[in-house]
């Protein structure tokens, strides 16, 4: 028994004592809580803005919702560590009191500002720089003893879309996450989550080359989640705008879904769910 579970897939999270299980994959929606996100319709201006929208998801089927409070479109303003947590501590304290059962993860690459969402009720960190951008980051998430999804991520968001160049962008990618995850394990934090990094530091070619191979983050044995919602890569290879991009990014979160994502991180989360049980109706028949 010891050693079947061994090569199993790790297919659980421990919240907080709290076990979610990801035998069959669950939906992240995308809080943001800044004014210059890619996706206008994703922003939310109010703490009572963010509570309705959070709403909308729970009652839709999420399972998560990530809250972030720095944008990281290509190119977007750097902002102080300071209004980063202003921006989100409020609402996580706001999200807590009105739904105690929500799981709530923080899309942050600061160390600070993690510490002090967890502290404020959060309980999952999403970090798209996987450490590289606070050498505090590791540390702290083994302190918090929290679950920690690593994105992989070529350069920062002001910067990383300049020509990213890879000689193998999947090598180089699942080399890069495997020195992570040692890392990870030395400090024993035990929930860690893989996010391939759609459209960070990577060309529309680069991206669909990861989707297409994405069967080889397999080997890492951990969940992986994957985040194409309205994208460049949804978008330009099919000649629309973001607001545009629902049915292309139901597209490739069913393909995600085919070759084993266990979270799909999305603004749209009723379609996303439907990709979910559809997908899991094929896959056991009848």
């Amino acid at each position: 028994m010891a050693e079947k579970n061994f090569f199993e897939p790790k297919q659980s999270l421990n919240i907080k004592g709290r076990l979610i299980d990801l035998s069959t994959p669950k939906v992240m929606g995308i809080l943001n809580i800044t004014p210059d996100s890619f996706y206008h319709n994703s922003r939310t201006k109010t703490i009572d803005e963010a509570l309705s929208k959070a709403a909308q998801f729970l009652s839709e089927g999420a399972t998560f919702i990530d809250v972030g409070g720095y944008s990281s479109r290509p190119g977007a303003q750097d902002i102080s560590t300071s209004e980063e947590t202003d921006r989100l501590v409020p609402v996580v304290e706001s999200l807590v009191k009105a739904f105690p059962e929500a799981i709530i993860s923080i899309d942050t690459f600061r160390a600070k500002v993690a510490r002090e969402t967890i502290e404020a009720g959060a309980h999952i960190i999403n970090d798209i720089a996987a450490g590289n951008l606070d050498e505090q980051m590791f540390e702290t998430v083994a302190r918090m003893q929290v679950p920690y999804i690593m994105m992989h991520m070529k350069g920062t968001p002001q910067n990383m879309q300049q020509n990213p160049v890879y000689n193998n962008v999947l090598l180089e990618v699942i080399d890069d996450l495997a020195k992570k995850v040692a890392a990870l394990k030395a400090l024993h934090i035990h929930d860690v989550i893989i996010d391939p990094g759609f459209g960070f530091g990577k060309t529309t070619e680069h991206n669909y080359e990861l989707l297409k191979q994405m069967e080889a983050f397999k080997i890492f044995k951990l969940p992986v989640l994957v985040g194409f919602s309205r994208k460049g890569m949804v978008y330009k290879t099919l000649g629309i705008t973001a607001p545009e991009a629902l049915n292309g990014t139901s597209v490739l979160n069913t393909i995600a879904l085919q070759k084993g994502a266990g979270i799909l991180r999305v603004h749209d989360v009723k379609e996303a769910v439907e990709c979910v049980r559809l997908v899991e109706r094929l896959a056991h028949g009848g």
